[in-house]
């Protein structure tokens, strides 16, 4: 038993007192075979999650993702705003949480608005709000999505579908 206690302190994954049987030496063998496979992909998945937790949901080990993470840390503590751009599904607004988490603007809220599904008519009134009686269904005072985010960050989903006039009031 000593021996055991030893052999096992020593590294070894298991041990098998002589006399023994071949299905015991067999059992060993792809127990050890598991146990290193699983010891791999643990290892894998650490580093998963140790390049991802930096930026939140975000993981990935690919050259890209490493470029993605530099660029994010590089900007994070800007105050500047970040046009983050791709195709649908891409993750563009995880990458805008993702920064709104470790930036400055953690502790204000994230308002997230799709300027694609926004009526055109619609959009200037829910950005920057409108007076009571502002125009015809204007039946109360409305805070926009601008003064909603002051202090956190606002995402912009779409913003190429924003109508032409609209885009540079937002340089205001």
């Amino acid at each position: 038993m000593d021996a055991a206690i030893g052999a096992i302190r020593a590294g070894a994954y298991d041990f098998l007192p002589k006399p023994f049987e071949v299905d015991q030496l067999v059992l060993a063998i792809d127990r050890g075979v598991t146990l290193s496979r699983l010891k791999d992909e643990v290892q894998r998945l650490h580093l998963a999650v140790e390049s991802g937790a930096r930026f939140g949901e975000i993981i990935g080990e690919s050259q890209p993702m490493r470029e993605l993470f530099d660029l994010l840390s590089r900007v994070v503590d800007s105050d500047a705003p970040v046009l983050v751009t791709g195709e649908s599904g891409t993750g563009k607004e995880l990458v805008a949480r993702a920064l709104h988490d470790r930036s400055p603007r953690a502790k204000g809220p994230f308002v997230a608005l799709n300027c694609a599904a926004m009526p055109p008519q619609l959009l200037e009134s829910e950005l920057f709000g409108h007076e009571k009686g502002a125009f015809t269904d204007a039946k109360e005072t409305k805070q926009g999505l601008f003064v909603a985010a002051n202090g956190g960050t606002i995402f912009l989903d779409e913003i190429g579908e924003m109508p032409l006039e609209l885009q540079p009031k937002l340089l205001r």
